[in-house]
């Protein structure tokens, strides 16, 4: 498609001609069928929310066809009015636009859905089996049309994936403000979002994809890849060397695909289990594991010669985790560090396919069978952890990784629970992210060049670079580790080539690396040194962007986890500091009313106004978490938040008073 038929598909909107229906791609990786879930009248309301959209005289012709939808699939996708156009990260020239920051959004959006970084691209779902960006093709070219037209004095407001239109603000406004999932806490049971969705009146936007910042599974390779590192320096007395010691773990589809790639940086063997052909085939086509393995005798041989041998490879087992697991304890094979990344915040709809049943038969159960699939899942659970509780008792090192593991073993009756009636096994933010980056104001900074040139990336890359070099020289001891670990890692970034989709890179940084790495980016644009802007973001995954007790706080001890005053707080502090997009969910990687999460968007070019605004926002976005961290007595971070303040005279953060546990404890005797 030439440029000036992309540019008008995108003023189109939603087309006043209808185009011809669009046969179905078996060849695309699809979401599976959401179970039924309405009742007659209540496909009735669906049917009616979906035709919203659609002039009438277009229902008659429309209203079957979404009801088909509705029948085949549990959703009304709309897939008529998907784009013909290739989905994909361009300049953010080559978009339509009266607004260049509108301009990246619409660059961020399209690589969401692009089909090299979308899980499931058809269905408007980027990661995690239901992270969408979108509910439906009508919402994302009305979307599209409302950022191409807008201008630097409106907002568009976007509720789950439906634009409900532009507003007159102001150019320090957000340009997009965002909500996924926000329903009334007593309606967020796994059967209430699955209802919500198929009326179509609520999404569930994960962290990143209804955010518009994912970038494709490079952000959580980086996370993988640190995690690791520090599990390494748990098992061996501080240092992070891992070779000849295995790693297993299971999922190669979105994000959980990056597990392999952190593996192979991190040194080790690692073994990923994946149960879906197409997951596998697509992350060893990438290069992101190394060999595809489908008999157990045959890995066992493999992993037992890579150990000895101390290679540094990845290898997918293709078929089910639970069997690799009880293969290994038959065995005797030594496992020094597990995990687990299937999408159990999602285990009934795709989530997590138990072991002893096909993938096929798995897809036709959870739609069909819903009551038998569940069972069958927590059956499948329970034996998932009685293997890995046989792999602990010979000295491995288990960790959950965020995806609710621990919690839907819990909810299955595994043996998952100490005497104290809690988990046995503790979050890798317990344990490893939440002391050891967190609390310091570590967490996932991100850019994504807005020219989509590998040159202006590689040029980013050498600047950060820089920039954390300058910072290492004068940090305190304390974070030494930290900057060290990510210096390595930019500087290694480029060999790895993780570049999915966008020409995007990540790394771990406390808010003054991030002032520092963005201001210098602007100066750069500033200078024409980078050739375009750059969009800043992060994962919510950080500091102070999630609130989610088992895992983002799941190391607040102060009885304080379960409140989610500081995602709303981050959000709106971004908002009126200069974000040029907010975004506040219910829901991410531990499930639907499990977590409230918030990120932000900004983009940078070259201005002052540009500075002023990633200085003013950024030093919010990290310090509003390490202030709620302090408040809970966490160590690292009353040393981080004091830091904070001795460097900046403006900040003023309530500080603790710490009790002595001796004298507490006399009261009760």
């Amino acid at each position: 498609m030439e440029l000036d038929q992309f540019k008008s598909a995108i003023l189109e909107g939603i087309p006043e001609v209808l185009p011809a229906k669009k046969l179905y791609d078996a060849a695309i990786n699809h979401a599976p069928k959401r179970k039924e879930i309405l009742n007659e009248e209540e496909k009735k309301l669906a049917l009616k929310n979906a035709l919203r959209y659609f002039p009438e005289e277009q229902h008659a012709e429309l209203a079957p066809e979404f009801l088909e939808e509705l029948n085949t699939y549990g959703r009304i996708y709309m897939y008529r009015l998907r784009p013909d156009y290739e989905m994909k990260a361009r300049h953010l020239d080559q978009f339509p636009h009266q607004s260049r920051q509108a301009a990246a959004i619409m660059l961020m959006i399209c690589n969401n859905l692009d089909y090299a970084v979308a899980q499931h691209p058809h269905e408007l779902i980027t990661y995690g089996g239901n992270g969408a960006v979108f509910q439906n093709w009508a919402q994302y070219r009305l979307t599209m049309q409302y950022l191409a037209t807008m201008t630097d004095m409106q907002t568009l407001v976007m509720y789950s994936g439906h634009p409900m239109g532009l507003y007159p603000s102001h150019k320090d406004a957000p340009r997009v403000v965002v909500t996924n999932g926000m329903v009334i806490p007593n309606y967020s049971k796994p059967d209430d979002w699955e209802k919500f969705n198929a009326l179509g009146v609520s999404q569930y936007g994960q962290m990143t994809a209804g955010s518009f910042m994912y970038i494709g599974p490079q952000g959580i390779v980086h996370g993988t890849t640190i995690t690791l590192m520090n599990a390494g320096r748990k098992i061996s007395d501080g240092k992070s060397d891992l070779r000849g010691k295995l790693f297993v773990t299971a999922g190669l589809g979105g994000m959980s695909g990056a597990q392999p790639k952190a593996g192979n940086i991190a040194g080790c063997v690692s073994v990923t289990a994946e149960v879906n052909p197409k997951a596998t085939h697509t992350r060893h086509s990438q290069g992101w594991v190394d060999e595809v393995i489908d008999d157990l005798d045959e890995l066992v041989k493999r992993v037992e010669r890579a150990k000895t041998g101390k290679e540094t490879v990845s290898i997918a087992f293709q078929g089910n985790v639970v069997d690799v697991w009880e293969k290994f304890a038959e065995e005797g094979v030594q496992v020094e560090l597990g995990s687990d990344q299937t999408s159990l915040h999602n285990p009934w709809a795709g989530g997590y396919y138990p072991a002893g049943v096909s993938f096929e038969e798995s897809n036709r159960l959870m739609a069909e069978e819903p009551a038998l699939f569940k069972e069958k899942v927590q059956e499948s659970l329970r034996r998932h952890v009685a293997a890995i509780n046989k792999c602990t008792a010979k000295g491995m090192y288990f960790f959950d990784y965020g995806n609710a593991f621990l919690l839907e073993s819990s909810r299955a009756g595994a043996d998952i629970l100490n005497a104290k009636g809690d988990f046995k096994y503790p979050s890798y933010v317990q344990d490893i992210m939440g002391p050891m980056c967190f609390d310091y104001g570590f967490g996932p900074f991100r850019w994504v060049c807005a020219s989509n040139d590998p040159r202006d990336l590689e040029i980013s890359d050498q600047i950060a670079a820089d920039a954390l070099e300058e910072l290492k020289k004068e940090s305190p001891a304390e974070i030494q580790q930290q900057m060290a670990d990510n210096i390595h890692w930019i500087k290694e970034a480029g060999k790895n080539k993780m570049v999915v989709g966008s020409q995007a890179r990540i790394l771990y940084a406390d808010a003054d690396g991030r002032i520092k790495i963005a201001a210098a980016f602007n100066q750069a644009i500033k200078e024409g040194r980078i050739s375009a802007p750059i969009v800043l973001g992060r994962d919510h995954h950080d500091v102070s962007g999630t609130d989610s007790p088992f895992r983002e706080t799941s190391n607040i001890y102060d009885g304080s986890r379960f409140t989610a005053d500081m995602a709303v707080q981050n959000v709106i502090g971004d908002s009126f500091r200069g974000a040029t997009w907010v975004s506040i969910h219910n829901g991410g990687g531990v499930g639907w009313g499990e977590v409230m999460n918030g990120g932000f968007g900004m983009v940078i070019d070259g201005s002052d106004d540009a500075d002023r605004r990633l200085r003013n926002m950024l030093l919010w976005d990290v310090n509003n978490g390490i202030s709620r961290r302090s408040w809970a007595r966490n160590d690292e971070a009353i040393f981080a938040i004091k830091r904070a303040m001795a460097a900046n005279p403006e900040l003023k953060v309530t500080l603790p008073n710490l009790t002595d546990d001796s004298m507490i404890d006399q009261l009760f005797k």
